[in-house]
């Protein structure tokens, strides 16, 4: 979540599903068709579409869980403290143990791996509805449920990043990475409003229900789906020091070690909007949660159209990907200085829409640059430092707002951001030894990157 800013000089040349650019290839752009796509091209995948059906009822599912989790946290507890305390063990497996996860992937079928992880997640949600419709439930019942979903979430979420490669192949893999991006804000917008409806018409206990449930939707869908179809990939022998391989592997290329980064910086000061936006919503503008409510209704309708926008396009440039991230960081920026309700919520669509470029250009350039042997234990560390930035940043947003107010917060978090892209924007471009070009195009100033090569032979020309 590689190609180089001076990605317009030519065309990235196409691959052959699982061959990915050798560690020489130069970071200026990623080995990708450079192409337009359909918008919903790889649902013509048969074991893609089967897959991402069951994912639709399964992330409303998530979604639905997530809210009444929290509601029966602060129920039982009346501590927003408890319920801070339920999303970090959520979160820490994967910034513990998200590298080893990644090692395991690539020893395993990933298909069977998902199995499993989806089923153990199943039957979490379901012994938690148990416990709450029985009336047994306590404070850590839930505790316990949300770390064993992040120990599942350890090896679900490496083995369901790059399996989708092997579903469809590396010439749809932006687009599948899109709507499956799509799909999870789709539900993002459904989810909390029938949790909403559940928790006050029947009672929590039947959301975590229906979550459990939703699996057997995911699970039905990788049963049948084509083993034949697929597309193969050499898994990893047993051995040891498989993971200081791994870490070794990401520091060797440029193209991905700095686009982790870029995620890593952006994730952890950019994406707190859990804080930001709650204290916009209360102490900023004193609206209350529908505010609330609404600028996160806003932003998931941003990022549903930039996930489905991500979907068209047929590459994944390093150009768009820290345009994406500038855009982000001066979006916040300029966001965090508005001065009524109405004008900051104007602000939360584009925001989510440039989020979620950022998110899906990275994630398909780190997929396609990396060794398919490798693609577990590099997308365990691309999730790691995404996710696990968030036990990170989200105290450091918090007590910048509680120190000098909301929008030195926000604007803190524009401002890492768009330093990030601008700076690791830079980095890359030297190292796919590229150099800026000022020029004309109809009488507007045109600023791109180009080979250095091209540049000296303009201005020998001139």
């Amino acid at each position: 979540m590689s190609p180089g800013p001076g990605a317009d000089s030519a065309p990235a040349p196409k691959t052959t599903h699982d061959s990915p650019p050798g560690p020489g290839a130069p970071a200026g752009r990623l080995a990708a068709p450079a192409r337009r796509s359909s918008m919903f091209a790889s649902l013509k995948v048969r074991n893609y579409r089967l897959f991402f059906v069951g994912q639709v009822v399964s992330n409303i599912g998530t979604w639905m869980q997530r809210i009444a989790q929290d509601w029966l946290v602060l129920s039982l507890t009346g501590s927003a403290t408890a319920v801070g305390v339920t999303t970090a063990l959520q979160f820490l497996p994967m910034l513990l143990f998200g590298l080893y996860g990644g090692v395991l992937v690539d020893r395993l079928p990933k298909r069977r791996t998902l199995l499993f992880t989806q089923a153990a997640m199943g039957v979490s949600a379901v012994a938690l509805a148990a416990l709450t419709l029985s009336g047994d439930v306590q404070v850590w019942h839930v505790y316990l449920a949300a770390f064993a979903v992040g120990l599942a979430t350890v090896v679900d979420n490496p083995a369901r990043q790059s399996f989708v490669s092997e579903m469809v192949g590396l010439d749809q893999l932006q687009n599948a990475v899109s709507l499956n991006s799509a799909n999870f804000q789709s539900a993002r917008l459904i989810g909390p409003a029938v949790a909403g409806l559940m928790i006050t018409g029947v009672g929590t206990g039947w959301a975590f229900l229906f979550n459990g449930l939703s699996f057997v939707a995911t699970i039905g869908g990788l049963l049948a789906m084509r083993a034949r179809e697929l597309h193969v990939v050499e898994r990893s022998p047993r051995g040891k020091g498989q993971l200081r391989e791994g870490l070794r592997y990401v520091a060797g290329r440029p193209e991905l070690i700095w686009t982790i980064a870029l995620v890593g910086f952006v994730g952890t000061f950019g994406f707190n909007f859990p804080v930001y936006l709650s204290a916009f919503a209360g102490d900023a503008f004193h609206a209350g949660a529908g505010a609330y409510s609404l600028f996160n209704t806003l932003m998931a309708v941003g990022s549903l159209a930039g996930a489905l926008l991500a979907a068209r396009r047929g590459t994944a440039r390093m150009r768009v990907m820290t345009a994406a991230a500038l855009a982000f960081g001066g979006l916040e920026l300029v966001a965090a200085t508005a001065p009524s309700l109405w004008l900051f919520a104007l602000f939360m669509a584009p925001i989510g829409m440039f989020g979620m470029t950022l998110n899906v250009t990275a994630n398909t350039s780190v997929q396609v640059s990396t060794d398919p042997a490798m693609r577990g234990r590099v997308m365990s560390l691309y999730m790691m430092v995404f996710m696990g930035g968030t036990p990170i940043g989200a105290p450091i947003a918090g007590w910048i707002t509680d120190a000098y107010g909301v929008r030195a917060g926000l604007a803190v978090g524009g401002a890492v951001s768009a330093a990030a892209a601008v700076t690791i924007g830079l980095v890359l471009a030297r190292v796919g030894n590229l150099r800026l070009s000022v020029g004309w195009n109809r009488g507007h100033p045109r600023l791109r990157f180009v080979p250095r090569e091209a540049r000296e032979q303009l201005a020998r020309a001139a």
